[in-house]
């Protein structure tokens, strides 16, 4: 008797387990018949941030002065950075390069490679340093002042600025939840017109697009090569569209 209830015992707790394991999504044992339905949700919001790249670069016979140029015109986009408002924890500096430059004497024509000659070294003629720094600029409506004012200074290589929205994962999260109600939606529907029954979600799988605009703006140190360097470029904003496209896959019966 004692036996017979303990293995009574033992069959009820593993059958209330594979009962509470059916709640999950792929709980339980393989679905013998299945049918997935899709659904998509999209939302649109305005941009609240710009990110707007910048690039130093210049040149010299020698390292120290190639570097004291490029420092020296850090120093006056960062300046007039901080005269714009930009915080310090906006401005990364991405990467930071100084490399020789070479002449590789003259091209051997005569022989139809346009290649150096092979008897002829190498000379180090100068030395290039660049630098690349990313800025995150809040206020959208200083934007366009911002990059005509880096150019007027002699950065003459901007690009952006990328729109986007800082906080997105609530955004996400009503896109993801309008292509559930979406799916779930179609799911109801054709299970009555094919007269089955939805037992158990077996598979979730969401994918989705998250399109920034994009503008890029290159800046001669002439600032426009002839044009207002006093005209500061208009940059409409726009919107951004933030899509969610899920898959629900059902056990049916």
């Amino acid at each position: 008797m004692a036996l017979l209830i303990l293995m009574t015992l033992f069959f009820a707790v593993k059958t209330v387990a594979e009962l509470k394991g059916l709640r999950f999504i792929g709980g339980g044992s393989t679905a013998a018949s299945t049918i997935s339905f899709s659904g998509s949700g999209e939302v649109f919001a305005v941009p609240d941030i710009a990110m707007v790249n910048i690039t130093i670069r210049e040149e010299a016979k020698d390292v120290k002065e190639a570097q004291s140029k490029a420092t020296a015109k850090e120093k006056s986009a960062l300046d007039f950075l901080d005269q714009q408002g930009i915080a310090k924890k906006d401005i990364k500096t991405e990467s930071y390069n100084s490399y020789p430059k070479y002449d590789y004497g003259r091209p051997c024509y005569d022989v139809g490679l346009g290649m150096p000659c092979s008897s002829e070294t190498p000379k180090i003629i100068g030395y290039e340093v660049s630098e690349y720094i990313s800025v995150k600029v809040r206020d959208l409506s200083k934007t366009g002042a911002l990059m005509s004012g880096l150019g007027n200074l002699g950065v003459g290589e901007l690009n952006g600025p990328n729109l986007s929205i800082e906080n997105e994962d609530e955004l996400k999260a009503q896109a993801r939840k309008m292509a559930i109600d979406e799916a779930k939606a179609k799911a109801e529907s054709l299970a009555d017109d094919l007269g089955v029954r939805l037992i158990r979600i077996v598979s979730f799988s969401e994918n989705g697009n998250y399109p920034m605009p994009m503008y890029a703006m290159e800046l001669s140190k002439a600032q426009g090569m002839g044009g207002d360097a006093d005209i500061s470029p208009e940059l409409p904003t726009g919107e951004n569209k933030i899509i969610s496209n899920v898959v629900i896959t059902y056990e049916i019966r």
